[in-house]
């Protein structure tokens, strides 16, 4: 399990370098709020196109084959990405990053299900602390590295090489899940009660994604801080999502998982609704901490479809909000301003909050959840 889990964290510590990377890609190519926006659209577009191809895949390569080779991958592309020598290099690095993370993301949430059912434990809350203490530290990494004068370019390297020197150690750990995750033909139609589910994940996500992209330039433009600040507010969100998730399995165990979903989004929407300071992004990953492991698991277990098909019904959504939401996010603050974009966030996850409530899919639990996340018994 805890190979597994590294992965979580190995998606976040590259993407925490990326957000730190942003300001000075902006300022490189001299994009304003409005162009920085249009490019960051290409990472969905590789999402969708994840979507359509991950039943492919997945009834042909097994899950443990994907996860190594997958996150390999992923690191070299975040090299390119944030040493890309022009426009057009981006925009490919953004693509091929938005269908990889949709296909490694699809692998590591269905092996943790799997072991959900295996060990009769909830696991998914605790995985996705991980993914959050991930981002804490590449944000520190970054706020640190950035202090010492050392480059975006070498940052991305320096990480990279961690996450590869780990990734080839725990090769036979990932490499013994040898299940086939899917074996229908092609993803179906969703029913109106899973596009609301899709809903809920897209606006978190869209949260999340806003907050990684944006916080730095926040922090740099509107807020004013010193260079090495600008990762400190997703670092503090991502810290919060850490604590939150930590305990998320114990809390979802005890409320069920639809007051769990409902009381975060209203707390995002109050940390959203407060001047984008530290203290806002804390409140804002505690309100996001237990929701998207929730919204994964109920992916998982929709009666009728495989996991691959439930995950990617569910998390089209939440990749597009992820992804595309700070695009709109950047079309809102070139036309207006960012504070007034941020604002925008406050709605939409109270809409959220709402859809949570009507939703069928979001009942208690019944699974005891894992007490440790280094419990031997669970590997």
């Amino acid at each position: 399990m805890l190979a597994v889990g590294f992965l979580f964290a190995a998606s976040s510590l590259l993407f925490g370098t990326w957000v730190s990377a942003i300001p000075s890609i902006k300022d490189k190519f001299e994009l304003n709020d409005g162009s920085l926006g249009l490019i960051l659209l290409l990472s969905p577009l590789g999402a969708i196109t994840g979507v359509f191809v991950s039943t492919n895949i997945f009834s042909k390569i097994a899950v443990g084959r994907w996860m190594f080779a997958g996150y390999l991958v992923l690191s070299i592309i975040m090299i390119a990405q944030v040493n890309a020598i022009n426009l057009w290099m981006l925009g490919a690095c953004l693509y091929l990053f938005g269908l990889t993370s949709f296909l490694n993301g699809v692998s590591v949430n269905a092996t943790i299900s799997i072991m959900e059912k295996k060990y009769d434990r909830l696991l998914m809350s605790s995985c996705h602390a991980l993914y959050s203490l991930g981002g804490a530290v590449s944000a520190g990494v970054a706020a640190l590295l950035v202090s010492l004068h050392v480059p975006a370019g070498w940052q991305i390297v320096l990480m990279v090489a961690t996450i590869y020197t780990i990734v080839l150690l725990n090769k036979h750990h990932l490499l013994a899940n040898t299940d086939i995750i899917h074996s229908g033909s092609g993803i179906k139609l969703p029913t109106l009660s899973v596009l609301g589910i899709s809903f809920i994940c897209m606006i978190l996500f869209m949260a999340e994604g806003c907050v990684a992209d944006w916080s730095g330039i926040y922090f740099k433009e509107v807020l004013k801080a010193p260079k090495y600040f600008t990762s400190l507010g997703y670092g503090a969100f991502a810290i919060a999502m850490t604590i939150g998730r930590l305990n998320g399995d114990s809390i979802v165990a005890k409320t069920g998982n639809k007051k769990a979903v409902i009381g975060g989004c209203i707390l995002a929407a109050a940390g959203f609704a407060l001047d984008l300071t530290l203290l806002g992004y804390v409140i804002i990953g505690l309100g996001c901490s237990c929701i998207v492991p929730v919204l994964f698991r109920a992916s998982a277990n929709i009666q009728g479809l495989s996991k691959v098909e439930g995950f990617a019904m569910v998390t089209t959504g939440g990749l597009i909000g992820f992804l595309a939401g700070p695009s709109v996010i950047g079309f809102l603050s070139q036309r207006f301003n960012l504070s007034l974009a941020l604002s925008l966030l406050i709605v939409m996850t109270l809409v959220a909050a709402m859809v949570a409530w009507r939703s069928p899919f979001l009942q208690h639990v019944k699974s005891k959840p894992i007490n440790d996340v280094f419990d031997e018994q669970i590997y």
